[in-house]
């Protein structure tokens, strides 16, 4: 598993919610799923390991650990919400082919330096970033 679900628990204590059974469920999925996925997908895997969670309750917690830096989302394509685990994670960028939406990360820090020097030949500080490259994978071609 990839992070410390009891780090999360009491991050979202600390923000005066209660740990429940559910929440902890979804917490601890999400933790262990290893890819991007959207909010159904967490429901599908969460009800495949035999527990009751509402949607509701998954895109709360969604929308929490967004918050608290733990889970990034992002929109790849077709309009529909990506979400991917950061505990444990490094800065990557990705590849998203058009065709089959398989998701290539990747890292270069040639692109990283050049964002860098861009941000400063405009006066701007950088924050965060993302770089998302949309193309036809070799799969598809």
């Amino acid at each position: 598993m990839v992070g410390d679900p009891e780090r999360i628990i009491r991050y979202l204590r600390g923000r005066g919610l209660r740990s429940t059974d559910a929440r902890r469920k979804i917490v601890e999925v999400a933790l262990d799923t290893g890819h991007h996925f959207t909010a159904e997908d967490l429901l599908d895997l969460i009800r495949q390991r035999g527990h009751r969670v509402s949607r509701a309750s998954v895109y709360r917690t969604l929308s929490l650990l967004c918050e608290g830096g733990f889970v990034e989302s992002r929109e790849f394509q077709r309009g529909q919400m990506m979400y991917e685990v950061m505990v444990g994670q490094h800065h990557h960028d990705h590849l998203i082919c058009t065709r089959c939406d398989r998701i290539v990360e990747f890292q270069n820090e040639a692109i990283e330096r050049l964002q860098d020097q861009i941000a400063d030949q405009h006066g701007f500080k950088l924050e965060s970033h993302s770089l998302r490259l949309f193309g036809i994978c070799p799969g598809c071609r």
